[in-house]
C-alpha cells in the first residue's frame, strides 16, 4: 500500500506532535533534578481525564487493533466480552482496591505485597511480572505492530520491530510516566478518531456505500458472529494451520460472565503495574476514581472500533467483495487466511487522508502501550529489585538512570523474541492464555491480602509459586479444558491451600501486617455513583441484546 502525500502529512504530523509533546512535558524547572516520584508516578499530578485517557491508551494496543480484530474475524462479537466486562471490572477496582493502594502510598504492585506480606512475596511476584511484561506483553505488541507495518507498507518484519521500539523509546525513556501519560491524551484522540474512520469505511464496503445498512448486512450474513455466549460446538474457528477448532475453548459460555473472566480482568485492571500506575499518579483518590469511570465508558465503545471491522472483513472475504482484499488476508508463505491480517488489510482500502489518520491511530495504540509497558518494567525493576538488592543507597538521580537503562534493555530483549510469534493465528488469544498462567496466583494473593486479615506470607508465597506449575499441569493433563475455566480451577485450588496454610500457621489469629478496612474507606462521590450506574445499565443492555 502506498500512502498519498496527504496521508504522509497526517502521519508524520502525528509523529512529530507526540515526540515534541513528550519532550516538552518532560522538562523540569531550572535547578530541579528529576526524582523517582517525577519519573515513575508523574509527580502524582494527573487529573481524572488524563488518568482515564492514559489507562485506555496503555490498554488498547496492537493486541486490540490487530489481535482483537483478528478474533472478531474468527469469533465475532463474543470477543467483546473482554472489553465490556473490563468496564465492569474498572468499577470494582475503583471502589474496593484503589482506596487501599492510595492509602498505602505505594509506587508499585510488588511494593504493596511487601507492605502486606514480606520481601519473599514481593520479589517473587516482581520477577514474574518482569518476565511477563518483557516476554509476553512487550514482545506481542512489537510483533503485532510490525505485522501491521508489513501488511500495510510491505516493511520487513524485523525493520518494523526495530522502528516501533525506537519510536516508543525516543519520548518515553527520558520523560518517564509524565511523558507517557500526557502524550496518551493525544494518542487516545488519534486512536478513537482513526479507529472509527476505519469502522465506517468497512461498513460502507459491506453495505454498498451505506455504513448503517452495513451493520444490517453483518447481522444477516454472519448471525452466528453476534452471539455473546457461546456453547460447545456452536462455532468452529481457524486454528492457524489450515484446520479448525471449537471457539468454546477461547470463550467458554457463562464463564465469561461469572467464572474465570473475572480473574483475568481483575488481575489485569486491579493488580497490573502498567495499568494501576496511572491511577496511583492521580492528584487524589477522587480524581483516580473518576478517571476509571471515564476509562469504563471508553471501553464500552472499543468493540465498535476493534471488533466490528474484523466481522466486516469476514463478510468481505465470504462474499468475494474484493479479490485483492482476500489475497492480502493470506499468509504470504503458507497461503492460509490469517485472522490477524484483517485490520491491516482494511487499512489498505481507506481513501487518502483517512488512511494516514487510521495508520496514525494504529501507531498511537502500539507506541503508547510499548511506552507504558517499558515504563512499568523499569519501575518494578528499579524500585523492587535494584533499590532493594543492588543499590540500597542509590540516589534519586541514580534510580532514574537505572530505570531508563532497564527500559532500553527490555526493548532489546522483546525485539529479539518478537519474530517467534509469527506462527500464531490469533495473537490476542495467545496473550490472554499465557498471561492466565500467572493471573490466578496474582488474584488470590491480592484478594486475600486485602479482604482476609488471617492470610499469612507463607500462604501468599505458595499461591505465587504454584500458579504457573498448576496451570501447566492442567493444560497438559486436560488440553481440551478452556483456559478461562482453567484459571478458575487453579484459583480455587490456590485459595483452598492459602486458607488452610494461613489457619494452621496463624492459629486463627490476624496477620500482624493485615489491612484495616472499613465502610468509610469505600465511599465514593455522587458523580462516580452516577457513572457506575450508567455503565452497569449499558452492559446489562448489551448482553440482553446480543446474548
Amino acid at each position: 500500500m502506498l500512502l498519498e502525500p496527504i496521508d504522509l502529512v497526517v502521519f508524520f504530523g502525528y509523529c512529530f506532535l507526540i515526540i515534541g509533546m513528550g519532550l516538552f512535558v518532560s522538562r523540569e524547572k531550572k535547578g530541579h533534578v528529576k526524582n523517582s516520584s517525577d519519573y515513575f508516578l508523574a509527580s502524582k499530578a494527573l487529573p481524572w481525564w488524563a488518568v482515564g485517557a492514559s489507562l485506555i491508551a496503555s490498554n488498547i494496543s496492537a493486541e486490540q487493533f490487530i489481535g482483537m480484530s483478528g478474533s472478531g474475524f474468527a469469533l465475532g462479537l463474543a470477543i467483546s466480552t473482554y472489553e465490556w466486562m473490563a468496564a465492569a471490572t474498572l468499577l470494582v477496582v475503583a471502589i474496593f482496591f484503589l482506596p487501599v493502594y492510595m492509602k498505602k502510598g505505594i509506587y508499585t504492585m510488588p511494593g504493596f505485597l511487601l507492605d502486606r506480606y514480606d520481601t519473599r512475596v514481593r520479589t517473587t511476584m516482581a520477577v514474574f511480572w518482569l518476565l511477563l511484561y518483557v516476554f509476553v506483553n512487550l514482545t506481542s505488541v512489537l510483533y503485532l505492530g510490525a505485522l501491521s507495518l508489513n501488511t500495510i507498507l510491505d516493511i520487513p518484519l524485523t525493520y518494523g520491530i526495530i522502528g516501533l521500539a525506537l519510536f516508543a523509546m525516543v519520548y518515553s525513556i527520558y520523560g518517564g510516566l509524565k511523558a507517557v501519560a500526557w502524550t496518551d491524551v493525544v494518542q487516545v484522540v488519534f486512536l478513537i478518531a482513526g479507529g472509527l474512520a476505519t469502522t465506517y469505511i468497512a461498513l460502507q464496503m459491506v453495505g454498498s456505500g451505506d455504513a448503517w445498512a452495513g451493520l444490517g448486512v453483518l447481522r444477516s450474513e454472519v448471525p452466528g458472529h453476534f452471539s455473546m455466549i457461546l456453547e460447545k460446538g456452536e462455532m468452529m474457528i481457524p486454528d492457524g494451520k489450515g484446520g479448525t477448532r471449537d471457539a468454546y475453548g477461547d470463550l467458554p459460555g457463562l464463564s465469561v460472565l461469572v467464572g474465570g473472566m473475572w480473574i483475568t480482568n481483575l488481575s489485569y485492571w486491579g493488580f497490573n503495574q502498567y495499568i494501576t500506575q496511572r491511577a496511583l499518579a492521580a492528584k487524589s483518590l477522587d480524581e483516580a476514581q473518576k478517571g476509571m469511570i471515564f476509562a469504563g465508558f471508553l471501553k464500552l465503545l472499543m468493540p465498535l472500533i476493534v471488533v466490528v471491522p474484523g466481522i466486516a472483513a469476514l463478510v468481505i472475504v465470504n462474499n468475494g467483495i474484493d479479490t485483492g482484499f482476500i489475497e492480502s488476508m493470506k499468509d504470504p508463505v503458507t497461503g492460509i487466511l490469517k485472522s490477524d491480517r484483517a485490520y491491516p488489510t482494511l487499512l489498505q482500502v481507506l481513501p487518502a487522508g483517512l488512511k494516514g489518520l487510521a495508520f496514525a491511530a494504529l501507531t498511537a495504540a502500539i507506541v503508547s502501550s510499548l511506552a507504558s509497558m517499558a515504563n512499568s518494567t523499569s519501575t518494578i525493576f528499579t524500585m523492587d529489585i535494584y533499590s532493594k538488592y543492588f543499590g540500597k543507597t542509590a540516589s534519586e538521580a541514580k534510580q532514574v538512570k537505572v530505570g531508563r537503562i532497564t527500559a532500553v534493555v527490555a526493548f532489546i530483549i522483546a525485539a529479539i523474541v518478537a519474530p517467534a510469534l509469527g506462527q500464531l493465528d490469533q495473537a490476542f488469544q495467545f496473550i490472554q492464555e499465557y498471561t492466565g498462567f500467572i493471573s490466578p496466583g496474582v488474584f488470590a494473593i491480592f484478594f486475600f491480602g486485602v479482604f482476609w486479615k488471617k492470610t499469612t506470607s507463607n500462604a501468599a508465597l505458595v499461591g505465587a509459586a504454584l500458579s504457573i506449575p498448576l496451570s501447566v499441569v492442567l493444560k497438559v493433563v486436560f488440553p481440551a479444558l478452556p483456559f478461562i475455566d482453567r484459571m478458575g480451577y487453579v484459583f480455587l485450588v490456590l485459595a483452598g491451600l492459602m486458607i488452610v496454610i494461613s489457619l494452621i500457621e496463624g492459629k486463627g489469629k490476624d496477620h500482624p501486617k493485615s489491612i484495616e478496612i472499613n465502610a468509610e474507606l469505600f465511599k465514593t462521590s455522587t458523580g462516580f455513583k452516577i457513572g457506575a450506574i450508567l455503565i452497569s445499565g449499558i452492559i446489562a443492555a448489551l448482553y440482553t441484546i446480543f446474548w
